[in-house]
């Protein structure tokens, strides 16, 4: 038999695999840091190692960013878009930390590609998002931060 799947020391548990942390700054809402320290302290009361080193190491590297309300309505961290394209179909975002994203509720991550694109934008402007489907231009109606 070969060697190769067998396990020469059973006298320990498995070391930890710690979770992947992005390289990114860690820019987090209000509501984003809420939503780690929940996190963690579920992962506290799981006795859940693994995750709590990940959302120990999230909570500490957090840069809360709270929106400023602009005159200008440029579109920043944190703001609320309501856009449209071409075929008239709206959509709505609102760009967020890594871990608060949730693309199925409108919550996108501010390294994505569609929020890429709306940065630095107002109302009016015609803004292209580059997708591997192809090319998609937006006229974005609204700007708001909550």
């Amino acid at each position: 038999m070969s060697r190769a799947f067998v396990k020469d020391d059973d006298s320990g548990p498995e070391p930890i695999v710690p979770r992947p942390i992005s390289e990114a700054p860690n820019y987090v809402t209000p509501r984003g840091y809420a939503l780690l320290e929940r996190a963690f302290e579920a992962a506290q009361a799981a006795a859940d190692e693994r995750e709590v080193q990940y959302y120990r190491q999230r909570l500490d590297s957090a840069i809360v960013v709270r929106p400023s309300i602009r005159v200008k309505r440029v579109i920043e961290f944190g703001a609320s878009v309501t856009a449209r394209d071409a075929n008239g179909s709206s959509l709505t975002i609102r760009i967020v930390g890594e871990d608060e994203a949730d693309p199925t509720q409108g919550l996108v991550s501010w390294e994505s590609p569609i929020a890429k694109a709306f940065m630095d934008h107002r109302a009016g402007d015609r803004v292209i998002v580059q997708r591997p489907a192809g090319p998609l231009a937006y006229t974005i109606e609204d700007v708001r931060y909550d």
